[in-house]
């Protein structure tokens, strides 16, 4: 199976921060941000990103399939691209986008190579601190060149996390108001790819969500996977793309299934 270089994605990174990101960052101006679906904001720069990394990345893979989050609101037929034989990049240009248009610098690229139901390499990028996570399948986790794996925590009231604000059932909702209180802190950096890292990193520990797009977990995933975390529908399935099923993501399997449990009504 082929292996892509990382210090090749890498470059790439650094090409969309010098020529895209940094240039705009702070400095977006009001015809530059539009919104999406009539709620999402989408700027330039995202479509700008997303169209670059569409060229690239088929450079490095000639006939491979690209399926990104911009493309996909004006063709969601490209969403079936994962059931070809084919490689398939997923792209997320900027994940983060109201971090971004706000000046925060708590957003992410994201990049993941696949085929069919496995995620091969992933590769999420932090513009403003050049911070780069990547995975290889069966090879590990690695945070700037170094291998990485997570420290567990088990115990719910030490745990820090985030938890979807929108898009549950009724009785979901009801159930997860019930247990927030448990954790030792919950809140959302607005931006799943850098969480995805903090767990990695040990800084968090878990998160609770919903609406599934796969741009936005395809890369974390395996990354996730990589470096020892958990991942669980919350009927016990592990994560499957493009399934929008509700999703738990933890340090470890023990705390992920402590919070698959509360989920359910099961006292602890």
């Amino acid at each position: 199976m082929i292996e892509i270089n990382n210090n090749d994605i890498n470059s790439i990174f650094y090409e969309i921060n010098k020529k895209y990101i940094i240039p705009k960052f702070k400095n977006l101006k009001d015809n530059e941000i539009k919104f999406k679906n009539k709620k999402d904001i989408v700027t330039t720069v995202d479509i700008s990103i997303e169209k670059y990394l569409e060229k690239k990345l088929k450079k490095i893979i000639p006939n491979s399939l690209f399926i990104g989050e911009e493309l996909y609101n004006t063709n969601p037929n490209i969403i079936n691209f994962y059931n070809s034989n084919e490689l398939c990049w997923t792209v997320d240009p900027i994940d983060g986008t109201r971090n971004f248009v706000k000046g925060d610098d708590m957003f992410a690229i994201m990049i993941a190579l696949s085929k069919k139901n496995k995620i091969l390499q992933s590769w999420i990028y932090r513009p403003m601190t050049d911070e780069f996570c990547y995975a290889i399948k069966d090879k590990g986790a690695y945070l700037n060149y170094n291998k990485i794996m997570i420290n567990k925590i088990t115990n719910i009231d030490q745990s820090i996390g985030s938890i979807s604000n929108k898009y549950w059932q009724q009785n979901e909702y009801n159930q997860i108001d019930k247990i927030k209180n448990l954790f030792k802190k919950v809140n959302s950096y607005g931006c799943i790819g850098l969480e995805y890292i903090d767990i990695i990193k040990s800084i968090r520990n878990f998160a609770i969500l919903s609406k599934l797009n796969p741009w936005d977990h395809v890369p974390g995933i395996l990354i996730l996977r990589e470096a020892g975390g958990f991942d669980s529908f919350f009927n016990g399935q592990k994560y499957i793309y493009p399934n929008k099923n509700n999703l738990v993501i933890a340090s470890d399997q023990d705390l992920g299934n402590k919070i698959l449990s509360l989920l359910m009504g099961e006292k602890l």
